[in-house]
């Protein structure tokens, strides 16, 4: 792809569409800090920075409301969701909320890449593109480029198994058109038993309506490798999401195993990097002569 040129504040206010940023969380002390910091900090600003607070019982309101006497300037919004607790409702409370011509939605341990709005712009300026999604980069794993570089092969290894004909978003970098929004916001999937991937639900129901789901290489976010932590039983509930999700929108086209395969084959191998990553970082450091 031939690179672009860069967008300065001046052409991004007077004639790209506007980009805002939903950001769902709970309980998200430890991350949100850094993930509104990494958003803020944009070679072209986003339009505005939604964090939407769902009973958290910890300092993620806290931290927000600090950050936002801080950046002044950033268009931090803090908004509660505290009619029900969950992904899904509080991720719609954020959506619906959101001003910008280009609703961006990633998660409280995402860490935006400093050129992810202006490329968000870029993927969206084919006006046939409805949703656009892009590769993640660990950075809590070893190897952080490769590991980006091996997440957009593996990504478009699974756009070709699907024949192209499915464009799945990924919930911790995504974005849509706020009209696009607005078409499937009152047929998505409540899922109130928790039991499916929110992502992927919303682009089998953008896929129903014939909306053009984009993805763009250059639109990258770092995100936390934590589910690896989770035990094996766990993370097969987590993999077999994708089933249950086909199954809700009756789709039964068997390419769309494949992501499936591929997470399953790499958790072993991912967790044991991890587990080592984590233990190198967390060694003291031994000086010269001691010890």
């Amino acid at each position: 792809m031939v690179p672009e040129p860069a967008l300065s504040s001046s052409t991004y206010a007077i004639g790209r569409p506007s980009v805002s940023i939903v950001i769902p969380a709970y309980n998200e002390e430890s991350v949100i800090r850094q993930c509104v910091t990494a958003a803020i900090y944009q070679s072209v600003p986003a339009l505005e920075i939604i964090v939407v607070d769902n009973l958290s019982t910890d300092a993620t309101a806290e931290i927000v409301g600090q950050l936002q006497q801080e950046y002044p300037e950033a268009g931090i919004r803090l908004l509660s969701q505290n009619a029900e607790q969950g992904l899904i409702p509080t991720r719609n409370f954020g959506l619906d909320a959101a001003q910008g011509d280009i609703i961006g939605r990633i998660d409280a341990d995402s860490l935006l890449e400093p050129d992810w709005v202006e490329e968000v712009i870029w993927a969206f300026a084919d006006p046939t593109v409805q949703a656009a999604t892009g590769p993640v980069v660990y950075y809590d794993m070893p190897m952080r480029r490769f590991g980006l570089k091996a997440d957009d092969k593996v990504r478009q290894l699974m756009l070709r198994l699907a024949r192209h004909q499915y464009h799945f978003l990924f919930g911790s970098n995504m974005a849509m058109r706020k009209s696009a929004w607005e078409k499937i916001r009152g047929e998505v999937c409540l899922d109130e038993n928790d039991e499916m991937h929110e992502d992927i639900d919303l682009s089998l129901h953008l896929a129903e309506h014939d909306m053009r789901i984009q993805y763009w290489p250059e639109m990258v976010s770092g995100m936390s490798a934590r589910r690896l932590e989770d035990s094996p039983r766990d993370y097969r509930y987590y993999v077999t999401r994708f089933d249950r999700t086909y199954k809700a929108h009756n789709v039964k086209k068997i390419a769309l195993k494949a992501p499936m395969v591929v997470f399953f084959s790499i958790y072993f191998p991912a967790k044991l990097l991890r587990a080592l990553h984590t233990a190198n970082s967390s060694s003291p450091v031994k000086r010269a002569g001691i010890g």
